[in-house]
């Protein structure tokens, strides 16, 4: 028989009233039974409960697998999956320590949060439509806001809108009106053609001519009316024959012709 002074009495009492007490301590954790063992560390989990002759036993987390804190549990965490299906890249790989530390990718922001901030599933951002501009670009929490462009600007891939082209400053024509999504097409100015040239000479021909022909007529007309005048106003002339000289005095000489005639009678033969 084995034989305990008091004091070993008294040791092995408190030993007891301390693994199987009510409470453990900070590093402690409590069996099934009640009975209080010290916890595993970082990266490790319990093979073995302890007993009182011995000691917790413990075992390092396996690949894949990880603790991140002192315990008493018989398995590790497996490692969080960083999947790019769902928007998300491994940043920091999974230590036994540790666990993965995922990110956003580029082009996706995140619409699922874990219990401690962490980015669980992101999307990928809004792509803005033709005819529309890029307001706010997307960031790893926001996703992108979009603003249709204004008339007189157009966007064809959805980021910027651009001013249509100015056609008349350039020195060509515009062949077809541009859109929100589509810019105005502008052509070179066609050649001027030979028929293009003739068509207004000829007009300008053909009005000469038309000038010419009305004064003409205008010249004829009053020819005509001028020679129709001067006839009205000329006045006939009948022919006559050679006079006679009718007296009843004997006809003198005109040796015998006093100074003033005064019974010289000019008659017209008669009809």
């Amino acid at each position: 028989m084995i034989c305990l002074s008091s004091a070993q009495y008294v040791l092995i009492g408190l030993n007891f009233m301390h693994v199987f007490g009510s409470d453990c301590g900070p590093a402690e954790y409590k069996k099934v039974d009640g009975q209080c063992c010290p916890m595993c560390g970082k990266g490790l989990v319990v093979r073995r409960d302890c007993t009182i002759d011995s000691s917790t036993s413990c075992i390092p987390c396996m690949r894949g697998a990880y603790m991140n804190e002192a315990n008493g549990l018989t398995k590790c965490f497996p490692c969080s999956p960083c999947d790019p299906g769902q928007g998300m890249f491994t940043q920091t790989e999974c230590k036994p320590t540790s666990n993965t530390v995922c990110d956003v990718l580029d082009g996706y922001y995140c619409r699922s949060y874990s219990s401690n901030s962490e980015c669980n599933f992101a999307v990928e951002h809004t792509h803005c439509s033709p005819g529309q501009s890029t307001k706010s670009p997307g960031t790893k929490t926001t996703d992108t806001i979009c603003e249709e462009c204004q008339h007189g600007f157009y966007s064809q891939h959805g980021v910027n809108c651009t001013a249509w082209t100015d056609c008349a400053a350039m020195g060509r024509v515009k062949t077809e009106d541009g859109n929100s999504s589509q810019d105005v097409i502008c052509n070179k100015v066609p050649p001027r053609s030979h028929t293009t040239l003739i068509a207004p000479l000829l007009l300008l021909l053909l009005l000469l001519l038309l000038v010419v022909a009305v004064l003409f007529c205008f010249y004829l007309a009053r020819a005509k009316r001028k020679k129709e005048l001067h006839e009205f106003c000329e006045v006939p002339v009948q022919e006559t024959g050679p006079l006679q000289v009718t007296s009843n005095s004997p006809v003198e000489t005109a040796e015998n012709v006093p100074g003033d005639v005064t019974d010289v009678d000019f008659q017209h033969p008669l009809n």
